[in-house]
């Protein structure tokens, strides 16, 4: 809670300025809140001050600055205790004040509990997805879209101006070669009934064809040079292939949630790539290294190829014309990149040598987000023996099963279809975002839909519960004066210990920004849907006692509020019903 976050940050200024005589220090209060942590263990108190901060100022170390605070700070109506554990200051908050004060937050503001305005008037770009036109959505590209889109989201919540771009692989010398093959099988297939599917199928017999007749290599080459030509009649059936991509990617995008601003890919800099040759040259910053043209970065690091011997531009040029025009155009505070951590080096380069076309406050922003890949369990996907899955099927296949599990387990249900989409959907979200981004995942569906344990369907059927709870209950907080609602009477453990959690919310929301770390707020959703468990089964909700019953359902109310948003921010839609 913010609210007690700042008392403890003034308590802790008050004894540095007044008891122990260190305004020289020049510690300020938000300096201090932001340095407040969480406790992975709650013996450890509801917040922790690390001291180490203030070592180097007052010469002297964690530990001793932690007891000497501690002795000086008195015991107030918020904060009930205060512990020195090797160097940190813990603070243990009054139940009965976390009670009031964190559920008179909740049930007043409602649906916008855990936003903020902190980046009212800042910019963020978040460049994401990206799929190379002509090709089919696989479980490859499914990490990229949904990070991106809850990270999109996480920022949103915090107040910031989002611009959503898809940048998509729309330009290259591949597409000679599928205009070559295109032209040669295009009659043996129906290619409106399954564009992309027989797009690709044409692009890999062209390919193998090429690799056995140097001539139709050259055939290709020659496609390409015609289509930067411009070519209408090849530039025609490139837009065919891109419209055509774009309608087969927008029906996925759909079922996931996922909508973007702009659909600029590397075509829209082609020419945009002279100007920033030309800003390289005039900084004296471009050299000719073998014939090529690059931007030197250092002794152990190779150059940054900018044009190549054959004066053609590469991948590095686009997204350097890239980082120009969206700093003009958007002027942005960040703008946020995320691939696989197999471009890490790419986006290392292509940031150091945007600090030669751009001011430094759009240099600063440039921010790369890499993320891990996504196996099966028999291992890596592979195009070449078959073990590609498409997300396509794999989507239908999720929604197929989930629809058999909810029909077993309430075959009377309303809506069954627009459930099985929202589990089956949200199962395959939730299971990627569960994992930090970095690391590899192995995609199990059957895992995935488990309705207990660490999953989406797990954390949507706990939603629902609270739903139900409240329906039997009777309870509407829209008809009710929170006013009205003792909260005192929330002080059982396990009460505090969930009221605790859903204070974290908004904290939870920025970390996961900040870190651009969703599983850090999914993560956070599986231990709010734990506690209320716990909860749930300590003590009965619907109670005889008029007013505890009032008090616990609002509770119950909080943390089907904070759950559903929460897997919102995700991406994740939750059913009224299960």
């Amino acid at each position: 809670m913010e609210e007690i976050k700042q008392k403890i940050a003034e308590c802790i200024v008050k004894a540095l300025t007044e008891k122990l005589e260190s305004g020289q220090t020049n510690v300020t209060i938000e300096e201090l809140r932001d340095c407040l942590e969480i406790p992975k263990d709650p013996c450890n108190g509801d917040y922790a001050f690390p001291c180490f901060k203030l070592a180097k100022v007052l010469k002297d170390s964690p530990a001793n600055i932690a007891c000497k605070i501690s002795s000086s700070i008195e015991t107030t109506e918020e904060i009930c205790k205060i512990e020195p554990v090797s160097g940190y200051l813990n603070f243990f908050v009054s139940s009965e004040n976390i009670s009031e004060t964190v559920m008179n937050k909740i049930l007043s503001e409602k649906e916008s509990y855990g936003s903020s305005d902190e980046g009212s008037g800042k910019n963020v770009v978040v460049d994401y997805s990206s799929p190379n036109i002509a090709k089919p959505f696989h479980l490859g590209h499914l990490r990229t879209t949904i990070i991106g889109h809850a990270i999109s989201n996480l920022y949103k919540e915090l107040g910031y101006n989002l611009t959503k771009i898809n940048y998509l692989g729309d330009w290259g010398r591949q597409f000679g070669l599928l205009i070559e093959g295109y032209n040669r099988f295009k009659d043996e297939y129906d290619i409106e009934k399954d564009a992309l599917h027989i797009l690709s199928d044409i692009y890999v017999r062209i390919n193998k064809l090429a690799k056995e007749d140097e001539s139709i290599m050259d055939k290709a080459r020659e496609n390409f040079k015609k289509l930067e030509d411009g070519d209408k009649d090849y530039l025609a059936l490139w837009q065919y292939f891109r419209d055509i991509s774009l309608k087969e990617y927008n029906r996925i995008y759909e079922i996931l949630g996922c909508e973007f601003d702009s659909y600029n890919g590397e075509a829209f800099y082609n020419d945009k790539m002279d100007e920033v040759i030309d800003i390289l040259d005039k900084k004296g910053v471009l050299v000719e290294s073998e014939g090529a043209k690059v931007v030197k970065l250092g002794e152990n690091e190779p150059p940054c190829i900018i044009v190549k011997s054959n004066g053609s531009t590469i991948y590095a040029t686009r997204d350097l014309a890239a980082v120009l025009y969206r700093a003009r155009t958007y002027d942005f505070y960040k703008a946020i990149y995320v691939t696989s951590y197999e471009q890490i080096h790419h986006f290392k380069q292509i940031f150091e040598v945007s600090k030669n076309l751009v001011d430094k406050k759009y240099s600063d922003g440039l921010i790369h987000v890499p993320y891990g890949m996504v196996r099966l369990k028999t291992g890596k996907m592979s195009t070449r023996e078959g073990t590609v899955i498409y997300l396509q099927d794999l989507i239908s296949d999720s929604i197929m099963k989930a629809e058999r599990i909810i029909e077993e387990k309430n075959p009377n249900i309303e809506n069954r279809a627009l459930i099985a989409k929202q589990v089956g959907v949200g199962a395959i979200i939730f299971n990627d975002l569960k994992h930090n981004k970095i690391k590899d995942i192995v995609f199990d569906l059957d895992e995935v839909l488990r309705f207990d344990g660490e999953t989406g369907p797990y954390v949507q059927y706990t939603y629902v519960r609270t739903q139900s709870i409240l329906k039997k209950a009777g309870f509407n907080i829209d008809e009710i004066n929170i006013n009205d609602i003792n909260l005192k009477l929330l002080y059982e453990a396990s009460e505090i210990d969930l009221i605790k959690e859903l204070s974290n919310f908004e904290e939870i929301i920025k970390k996961a920004a900040e870190s651009y770390e969703p599983s850090v707020l999914t993560r956070y959703i599986i231990e709010v849907a734990s506690l209320f468990s716990k909860f749930y089964n300590d003590y009965p909700v619907i109670t005889e006692n008029v007013e505890l019953k009032q008090a616990r359902c609002a509770l119950v109310y909080a943390t089907g509020l904070v759950i559903k948003k929460g897997l919102s921010i995700l991406g994740i839609e939750c059913p009224e019903k299960m």
